[in-house]
């Protein structure tokens, strides 16, 4: 379970540095092909090319500043199956966080699989449980 978790610590740390380095085309591959992108409550991009076009949009939202830096972390793991519980905060341009409507630190849950010996993100929702609010 250990090497599990230190090998989704390190996907979601290449994701962040893919964000932040605004290279989406490599990041969309650290997806499943069906996989679902929380953009912000109310709208959910589906699959890669969807997924692509939403991170593209979220970095000029935030100004091409955006920097998401991960707190805290608690994995559950169920065979190829596992939920990541995450503190997200995301750094950006001051512009981009007074402009933002959103929070800067964020309780996200993901959703990672296991396809062909490689981790993927099939549900990213970095708004966690406040989507019930």
């Amino acid at each position: 379970m250990e090497q599990i978790m230190k090998e989704i610590k390190q996907v979601i740390a290449s994701c962040d540095q893919l964000i932040q380095d605004e290279k989406f085309n490599e990041l969309v591959e650290y997806y499943t092909e069906d996989a679902v992108l929380v953009v912000k409550p109310g709208i959910e991009a589906r699959g890669k090319a969807e997924i692509k076009t939403a991170f593209a949009k979220i970095a000029q939202y935030f100004d091409n500043s955006i920097k998401p830096v991960e707190g805290e972390m608690k994995m559950i793991i169920a065979g190829d199956t596992v939920l990541v519980l995450a503190q997200t905060f995301i750094e950006a341009s001051e512009k981009a966080v007074k402009q933002s409507d959103f929070s800067m630190e964020r309780r996200a849950t993901y959703i990672f699989k296991q396809v062909d010996h490689n981790w993927l993100c099939a549900i990213d929702n970095s708004y966690g449980t406040s989507l019930l609010d």
